[in-house]
């Protein structure tokens, strides 16, 4: 067993479904969108993407592009929660859908670092 592959694969899909979590749920309700789920997610992913660093192979650094795009969307919407909360002290139902839209993107750049994730470790030999 490949200790450094399995720390790696439970990084990356502990991320998606970390995103997932906070995906989950009506896009314009933001009572079903939990902050903190919202930071797990930000720091499991930016652990994947740190942990995504070392591999220099054609699949790595496309598993590393895909780890960044979902941590500038994750924090992106984190920076759009902390500043109109702070501003405005509520969050509207505009706000609410960009939010939860920049999670989807991370969620489908987390569906994409999965799958070939899954791939490269089948076309690995034993």
């Amino acid at each position: 067993m490949n200790f450094d592959k399995l720390i790696s694969g439970f990084f990356i899909i502990l991320a998606m479904t970390l995103n997932f979590g906070f995906f989950l749920g009506d896009i314009d309700r933001i009572e079903l969108h939990s902050k903190y789920e919202l930071f797990a997610a930000i720091v499991v992913n930016l652990i994947a993407t740190i942990l995504k660093i070392g591999d220099k192979s054609q699949v790595g650094s496309v598993l590393l592009a895909t780890s960044l795009v979902a941590d500038i969307q994750l924090i992106m919407a984190a920076t759009i929660w902390t500043a109109v909360y702070y501003t405005a002290g509520s969050i509207d139902i505009n706000n609410t859908a960009m939010i939860v839209s920049l999670s989807g993107g991370a969620l489908l750049a987390n569906i994409v670092s999965v799958i070939l994730y899954m791939g490269d470790t089948l076309k690995s030999k034993r």
